[in-house]
């Protein structure tokens, strides 16, 4: 074959590059613009793992039994086999994996939980046969006994490159009996279930273990060598790698040496305890050779707990990791115990000492994939050479997804944040799929629930162009026919400058399309629509994102009539209100077609202020709404995890917690101390861990929420009033919040489900802490004990408040220390281009007066006159520089209004 003469620089070009690309990213950590997050499928159903086929198919299970792959041509699931499973707390379908021969013998292995009255779980393999599960190919490979009706049921299933398959098992233990310390209630009489000993640490049982068997084309296995206990070894399993576990949920295997890495899921204890041992942790371990890891004796890097007395409530003795004993009645295995290895990577609910990068909060530790450039050589999306020899971990909890660096002999060294400005909701299983991108499966917040915000998503990485950020909004989302909508791309953008095509897909089926950066559309038939933007750089690259449009029901409208300031009180007013409500299907208050029993008009006084709970994890608050911030909370708290608004999960859901506390005038204190304290025994058998971790404001605030869901409670009455009348401010001492709100839910119409609406009043204290603003830029906080200033570091740094209402306002008063520097200060209006409507003279240290001793003087700005509702910003400006000692110190801000 004959090839065309090319210029040098040509050939240069075509065999340079793809050399140049392996050395991009190698020891220099990529920017986060470099991955793309791509949606496949959302809107699953418990979603437990997945395997990413060669073609790019997904197969995909879910816990109620039904096994689906998601085929990417189309963006669609189709259900290919479906198993009757025992569904009830922790069991069912769990776990998944294809045979390292799948391509051509079609074989997968399932662990579930079977319908009926035989308490086990079961390891099969089934093979498909044209994409669908043939249930006559079941072959049962083992099957372990399973206390139903609790905990820890384990199920993930990995192969090493070897063709060895690894699956983990819980410790079939209830936790809750043993005060979240380690369960090991040896009283005769007492149930099974309360002794971990009797199978995390029984060298004769396989629960609480992570087992490794090689399957054989006919159905069984064999031992590989290297396991724990040696084939014929008296009173112990060969199938065992690695006991001592908890709750191993999620596992993976290095490909290239083999080791072995879990997520433990650990006890609930808060606190270290004397004559118990220590806190709960979660952990993530390596395992580079067959061991025992600790529990029920040892937790974390070998925290020992006590040998406990259940019956004399006495602590005996504390145990020895380098000798652990299992004399437990109701262990059948050996005694003696190999000794304990420690976890590599361990935190507890709150911040860890050791790890501090992990933070506080709920936890929930799993381990994902161990990353190698090398195994992917022909991919466009593989992610780069820094991540090379990786482990990625992650916990469900905290939805955060974290690598692990390693040392040349495989020890744990180091750890960062993956993504970290990424929204993940419940990773639950992860892996590397046949392109080198990140395949992740997402579980969705509630547990034990069908999850709009489940599903199937793809990480990318580009080396050269990437993918287009795609970014969309518009001015309005429900309302009747015709209904006119603007939308606007505002946000999208392309990390290499590109400049952007921007396609609408109106009804999200291709019927009405339009090229317009920022269109308006007017929808002219009724339902449910996704309207899709399609944003696409010069080189073919393209994301999406979606906007959900309904249409057919005009949402309610409030109006509150206020004779008064809407942002801050001066000393004890007394203010007149009125509400109205108007909704163009309903009808009005005025003319009967709203009943006012309908409309809900609460008025509240909240001592702490909202200070402390506007922001959540850096997501600011669009609202002061009570409402907003006690469901934020719960999803802070962790708390909707286990309880769903409408849905029971592990626990009852939230309206029924209100409906049963609707009556009760010491619900909200009754129940704080429940939270706070943990317990059980109303709802069933199932225990509430203690939430001692979570502040008592923050516990109250969510209690609170919880109980308002009943329009019959307690809380609502008390704190309902009238569509008009006058209100008194008088709770106030020196601070505190008012909260006003009117709230009313349409009937629907047209098919389409009602709609709610809440308008709100929030009236607090004039003098408010520069600490405490709402916008921040080129400043610093200072967060002493008895200290919270703000420093201006540079020109045009500014502070801002959100949402002020300028009527009735004259001045707003700086308490400042310039701090040995000039400069002055601007009030502007909506935003730092906004209208200037106050502004200070040049302010130094000769402004004070010629006695003042004060490190603080207080310097007004009179504002022009306004009835608006808007953003303001304070903005500092200097001509003489600043420098890290010296510059613009402010205390705090007063409101003052006109006299």
């Amino acid at each position: 074959m004959r090839f065309p003469i090319l210029p040098f620089f040509v050939l240069l070009l075509i065999t340079g590059s793809c050399g140049k690309k392996n050395e991009l990213f190698v020891n220099e950590k990529p920017e986060e613009s470099r991955f793309t997050k791509i949606t496949l499928i959302e809107k699953l159903d418990e979603p437990m793992e997945i395997e990413v086929l060669k073609d790019g198919r997904i197969l995909f299970i879910e816990r109620r039994g039904k096994i689906k792959i998601f085929e990417p041509q189309s963006g669609l699931a189709k259900d290919i086999g479906f198993i009757p499973v025992y569904s009830e707390s922790e069991d069912g379908l769990l776990g998944l994996a294809k045979d390292p021969g799948f391509e051509t013998n079609q074989w997968i292995y399932l662990y579930y939980s079977p319908q009926g009255e035989l308490s086990v779980n079961r390891l099969s393999r089934f093979t498909l046969v044209d994409d669908i599960l043939d249930m006559g190919s079941e072959k049962i490979m083992l099957e372990i006994p399973h206390f139903r009706g609790c905990c820890h049921s384990g199920g993930s299933i990995e192969f090493d490159s070897k063709g060895n398959l690894f699956l983990s098992l819980g410790d079939d233990t209830t936790p809750f009996e043993s005060d979240n310390y380690n369960p090991i209630d040896e009283r005769s009489g007492r149930p099974e279930n309360v002794d971990a000993q009797r199978s995390s640490s029984n060298t004769n049982d396989l629960r609480g273990a992570i087992l490794r068997i090689t399957p054989q084309t006919d159905g069984t296995y064999t031992i590989p060598e290297g396991n724990l206990f040696p084939e014929g070894t008296p009173d112990t399993r060969p199938e065992i790698y690695v006991m001592g576990n908890r709750n191993p949920f999620r596992i993976s295997v290095d490909p290239k040496n083999g080791y072995l890495y879990w997520g433990e899921v650990g006890p609930d204890a808060q606190f270290d305890s004397l004559q118990r041992g220590p806190r709960g942790y979660d952990e993530v371990n390596q395992a580079k050779e067959a061991g025992f890891f600790g529990w029920p004796y040892f937790i974390g890097d070998n925290k020992r707990y006590w040998d406990y007395d259940f019956q004399q409530q006495k602590s005996l003795f504390e145990f020895d990791p380098k000798a652990p004993v299992n004399n437990s009645p109701n262990n059948t295995g050996l005694k003696q115990l190999p000794p304990a290895h420690p976890a590599m990577i361990w935190y507890p609910y709150a911040d860890s000492e050791d790890f501090p990068m992990l933070r506080s909060g709920g936890r929930n530790a799993m381990a994902g994939p161990v990353y190698y450039y090398d195994l992917f050589p022909d991919s466009e999306v593989k992610f780069p050479k820094y991540y090379h020899g990786k482990l990625f971990f992650y916990d469900w909890m905290r939805n955060w997804i974290f690598t692990a660096n390693f040392d040349e002999n495989g020890d744990f060294q180091s750890m960062e944040e993956f993504m970290p400005s990424t929204k993940f909701d419940k990773p639950i299983d992860m892996q590397f799929g046949p392109d080198g991108a990140l395949y992740i499966l997402e579980y969705g917040t509630y547990w034990s629930a069908q999850n709009d915000d489940s599903g199937i998503y793809k990480i990318e990485f580009s080396f050269g162009n990437r993918k287009p950020i795609a970014k969309a909004a518009a001015d309005k989302t429900q309302g009747a026919l015709p209904f006119t909508v603007r939308f606007n791309s505002e946000g999208s953008l392309d990390f290499d400058g590109d400049e952007l095509i921007y396609e609408w897909d109106f009804y999200g089926d291709g019927t009405e399309i339009s090229n317009g950066q920022n269109p308006s559309f007017v929808f002219k038939k009724e339902g449910e629509f996704q309207t899709v933007l399609t944003v696409k750089d010069k080189n073919g690259a393209s994301n999406q994102t979606f906007i959900p449009i309904v249409v057919g029901n005009e949402p309610p409208k409030i109006t509150i009539q206020w004779n008064g300031n809407r942002s801050f009180y001066w000393g004890n007013p007394r203010i007149k209100y009125k509400v109205g409500v108007e909704d163009k299907e309903d009808g009005n208050l005025s003319n009967g077609g709203i009943p006012s029993e309908l409309v809900r008009v609460t008025w509240d006084f909240l001592q702490e202020g909202f200070d402390k709970v506007i922001s959540s994890e850096g997501h600011q608050l669009n609202e002061n709404s009570l409402q907003l911030i006690g469901q934020d909370l719960t999803v802070k708290s962790g708390c909707n995890a286990c309880h769903g608004l409408e849905n029971v999960s592990v626990g009852p859901s939230y309206k029924a917690v209100a409906l049963k506390y609707e009556d009760r005038p010491d619900a909200s204190d009754y129940l704080v101390k429940k939270v706070l304290n943990g317990g059980g025994g109303v709802w069933g058998e199932r225990l509430m861990p203690s939430h001692a971790h979570i502040e008592n404001t923050e516990i109250t605030q969510i209690v609170d929420y919880i109980l308002s869901l009943s329009p019959n409670s307690v809380l609502n009455s008390k704190n309902r009033i009238g569509l008009e009348g006058e209100l008194n401010l008088n709770k106030h001492v020196d601070c505190g919040t008012y909260l006003f709100a009117a709230s009313y839910t349409d009937k629907g119409a047209n098919g389409i489900a009602p709609i709610s609406r809440r308008t709100e009043i929030t009236l607090r204290n004039p003098l408010i802490l520069a600490a405490d603003a709402d916008f921040f830029k080129g400043t610093a906080k200072a967060n002493n004990q008895d200290s919270r200033i703000i420093k201006f570091t540079e020109n045009s740094s500014y502070i801002g408040f959100k949402d002020i209402d300028l009527n009735y306002l004259e001045k707003i008063t700086l308490s400042i220390d310039p701090n040995r520097r000039k400069g002055w200060f601007e009030i502007r209006e909506g935003s730092i281009e906004g209208t200037v409507i106050g502004k200070t003279p040049i302010i130094s240290n000769e402004s004070r007066s010629s006695n003042s001793k004060e490190r603080w003087f207080e310097y007004s700005i009179s504002l022009k006159k306004s009835d608006k509702v808007s953003d303001i910003y304070i903005l500092f400006q200097t001509e003489t520089g600043v420098d890290i000692w010296n510059s613009f110190l402010m205390n705090t801000i007063y409101f003052e209004n006109k006299k």
